[in-house]
């Protein structure tokens, strides 16, 4: 295929060059009727692209097929069989994903390091959780995605499951052996689900992790704004084998999805593909030379040591890493994560990834290069050197695996919309959530819909807030109090 193409930039630039004049949404109609205050911050070029999809980029019956060659040349260029295009985010597309593997009451494994927004998933479709356990290091208090082994072991022991799901990377670049659990689930006749959120880059260079459809997946979901060049919610999701019909797939996303998608989000997406054809090889050999580069800086920083495949990869943990997420263990500066992280928003005005109780991060993208590379490290040097300031850090109680792991009572679905009550959090030991707790980032949840909370878990989460711990979707995000399922 022509990726020299990019159809839906080529359809925006006509609809400019033709200078049509819209009766329809959007409202501003190309930013005339935007407040100029607002035109002064955003820019004349935002409004003037947002158009419609359908009367505008395309006309009223689709019939120049923007949208479907652009999806389609995406396809192509990663090696899939069918690309679906999604501008809310890999949020909904998962969402989609599974909706398209399983029904209300039907079992799916599903990785217990999911996302909130599997969670979710799983709440709005009423699915059956399996939980897949991950790989613990207790060392390093840390979870790498699970072995293929764990799903193997599932399967075994619930045969009617009509999928599994894993998250891979993870956002501390860890990843899983994609390959053996594909294995595993077309052995069993039924699909695989990879969300891969954190992996957009994965098919342009050798040197990275395998990428889910290389590695047998049946979906794929991508966040190109994670990690490629898309804006913010740009996201695909891409499809082969014939475990899931396509039409199947497109139904489910159209069930969640927006009918007023933003072309803004549909442009970066395909001029991003054409970017990663045309130049990410090349982009990506910097990428990885300017990481192996700011770990080596890193590294050489008293008080912080950077992780690797020596502390990440090996038997009892992950099978693969991505090196361009830079993991700090700031343990050696006697402070925590969250601290370091806001201290140097404060004095250098640099937002770092991935924060918790003893690390913090970097994510590093093809974008960046030296000017940004010599920042970083000469924050994180300069934290480094007012550590003592920072210090004494508010201990974060946090369980073994075993405290971690909760007891699922009820369906995630059942408890959140059950009827529920808000207890105080000395009081909730013992009683079944009603809602997701999540230590955000990465969004991991601690505490599902239909978890039977422990002291343990809720300690850690109280000890986490205290020690700048952010849980975003709580009802009380001090998790002072929780919302629990009135007991009859």
């Amino acid at each position: 295929m022509d990726h020299s193409q990019a159809p839906v930039l080529d359809a925006l630039a006509a609809y400019h060059t033709e200078n049509q004049t819209p009766f329809t949404p959007p409202g501003h109609k190309q930013g005339r009727g935007a407040d100029p205050r607002v035109r002064a911050v955003l820019g004349d070029a935002v409004f003037r692209s947002d158009v419609l999809a359908i009367s505008g980029l395309d006309d009223r019956t689709s019939s120049h097929g923007v949208l479907a060659r652009a999806q389609e040349l995406m396809a192509d260029a990663v090696g899939a069989e069918h690309t679906f295009f999604s501008t809310c985010g890999s949020s909904l597309s998962v969402k989609a994903a599974m909706l398209s593997v399983a029904g209300p009451h039907e079992k799916l494994l599903v990785g217990r390091d999911a996302h909130k927004s599997v969670v979710s998933g799983l709440v709005l479709a009423g699915i059956v959780p399996v939980w897949v356990d991950p790989q613990w290091d207790a060392e390093r208090h840390l979870a790498h995605p699970p072995t293929a082994e764990a799903f193997r072991a599932a399967f075994a022991e619930h045969p009617d499951a009509r999928g599994a799901l894993v998250t891979t990377p993870t956002p501390y670049g860890t990843c899983s052996d994609l390959p053996a659990i594909a294995e595993t689930c077309h052995r069993h006749g039924v699909p695989l689900v990879v969300d891969e959120a954190w992996g957009a880059h994965l098919p342009f260079h050798p040197d990275l992790p395998t990428w889910a459809m290389d590695a047998g997946a049946d979906v794929c979901v991508t966040s190109v704004h994670k990690m490629g060049s898309g804006l913010e919610q740009g996201s695909v999701f891409h499809l082969q084998g014939d475990l899931v019909r396509p039409e199947v797939l497109k139904n489910r996303e159209d069930l969640l999805g927006t009918t007023s998608p933003s072309v803004l989000l549909y442009a970066a997406l395909d001029g991003w593909r054409r970017q990663m054809v045309q130049h990410g090889r090349a982009l990506y050999d910097g990428a990885l030379d300017l990481a192996s580069s700011v770990r080596a800086r890193i590294a050489g920083i008293d008080g912080l040591h950077v992780h690797g495949r020596d502390d990440f990869c090996g038997p009892g943990r992950a099978a693969d890493l991505d090196p361009l997420q830079v993991i700090v263990d700031i343990t050696g500066l006697g402070t925590t994560g969250y601290r370091i992280a806001d201290w140097i928003r404060e004095h250098h005005r640099i937002n770092l990834h991935l924060s918790d109780h003893r690390r913090t991060s970097a994510q590093l993208t093809h974008a960046d290069d030296e000017h940004t590379a010599d920042a970083l490290v000469a924050a994180l040097r300069d934290a480094a050197g007012h550590a003592a300031e920072l210090r004494p850090a508010p201990e974060v109680e946090v369980p073994d695996p075993a405290g971690l792991r909760l007891e699922q009572v009820l369906l995630p679905r059942d408890a959140f919309f059950g009827r529920t009550e808000q207890v105080p959090c000395e009081k909730a030991a013992g009683r079944v959530s009603a809602e997701m707790l999540t230590p955000y980032p990465p969004g991991i949840p601690a505490v599902l819909p239909g978890e039977r909370l422990t002291t343990e878990v809720l300690d850690y989460l109280r000890s986490g807030v205290d020690a700048g711990m952010v849980v975003p979707d709580a009802v009380d995000t001090e998790v002072r109090t929780v919302r629990v399922s009135l007991e009859d």
